[in-house]
């Protein structure tokens, strides 16, 4: 008997064709489906669309949806979730779901860089390597991103190239598996990296996080106006994308410490491509003076990724007791092994 895979598709390249104002999705979840005919002799398979967005429109509200659709297939009796996604955010969606989602089946999601219309399109080669892995064995619960014969763990996976089939990778940790023409080559355990994080509940439905986060990029010369704008327009936590080991200019560091004291809860990361966060050097910029005024250290999480678990944190917190500030810190308080 063939598992069931329950497949969502969200838009993306892989679901996009071509016309006069250039390409965009407009191929459904079915569609995506027969353009792969292998597909129905690994799984028995059924699909839906949620949306049509391309991953650089991807949004809280459809994240949240998506998420809900994966927590009622797996109700269903669905063995594995396929997500098709566009490749922009698509490491986001996959935190998302890893944060918010508490299945017993794995969630897999993927998308291609060239459209099926290309050629050398890497779309059925993908899709077909998402319902592999979702339906291995070893993979039974978690959240991952499977791409060009890897699949990663949704916490550690990043977008690091903007064209390349190759464009997915975990800098950090590596990817779990690579997958072969004869099955799955393990290189670590394939599990949740993340801690999950209910928004609303342990059994109630996932909502899109009503917290407005802001980012800040810290680069030679950057002032405070961003941070300061940020909080005159009422924003409910920020992410500090600094440099090395997450450091800013001295007039960014001097706003960052306004925005502290006045209780906006920021999470300061590095914008490096790999490695973590630490509290080494002093000045009004640096990050041991940042975190000594109250700055949340990210570790390595990439500031985009930091944003999506702030949000989450901060409608977690929103109806809690106490300091809501220190309950978010504690969020970002990640093991080290």
């Amino acid at each position: 008997m063939l598992p069931r895979v329950h497949v969502i598709a969200t838009g993306g390249t892989i679901a996009s064709t071509p016309d006069e104002e250039g390409a965009s999705p407009s191929l459904d979840g079915a569609d995506l489906l027969e353009s792969v005919p292998d597909l129905s002799a690994h799984a028995d398979l059924s699909v839906e669309s949620v949306s049509q967005l391309p991953g650089f429109d991807m949004d809280f509200e459809t994240m949240a949806e998506v998420a809900e659709r994966a927590s009622e297939a797996a109700e269903s009796g669905g063995d594995a979730i396929v997500v098709t996604h566009g490749t922009d955010t698509m490491a986001e969606t996959a935190y998302f779901l890893d944060l918010t989602c508490s299945l017993s089946v794995p969630v897999v999601v993927t998308g291609a860089q060239r459209r099926l219309d290309e050629p050398s399109s890497d779309a059925p080669a993908n899709l077909l390597t998402a319902v592999r892995a979702g339906t291995h064995s070893r993979v039974d619960e978690g959240v991952f991103l499977a791409f060009d014969d890897e699949l990663h763990a949704g916490r550690d996976v990043r977008k690091t190239h903007s064209h390349k089939l190759s464009a997915f990778s975990s800098p950090n940790d590596g990817p779990v598996a690579t997958v072969t023409r004869d099955g799955l080559r393990f290189h670590r355990e394939p599990e949740s990296e993340s801690v999950y994080l209910p928004v609303e509940g342990e059994d109630a439905p996932v909502e899109a996080p009503d917290a407005r986060v802001e980012m800040v990029v810290s680069a030679a010369g950057v002032d405070g106006a961003q941070v300061e704008r940020a909080v005159e327009a009422n924003a409910d936590g920020l992410v500090i994308a600094g440099t090395g080991l997450g450091n800013t200019t001295g007039e960014l560091g001097e706003t960052v410490r306004d925005a502290i004291e006045s209780g906006v809860p920021i999470v300061l990361t590095s914008r490096c491509g790999a490695g973590s966060t630490g509290a080494v050097y002093g000045t009004a910029g640096g990050g041991k003076t940042l975190q000594d005024r109250g700055a949340i250290p990210g570790g390595d999480l990439a500031p985009w990724k930091a944003r999506v678990k702030l949000a989450l944190a901060l409608d977690a917190v929103s109806d809690e007791d106490g300091d809501g500030a220190e309950k978010v810190t504690d969020y970002f308080v990640e093991p080290v092994e």
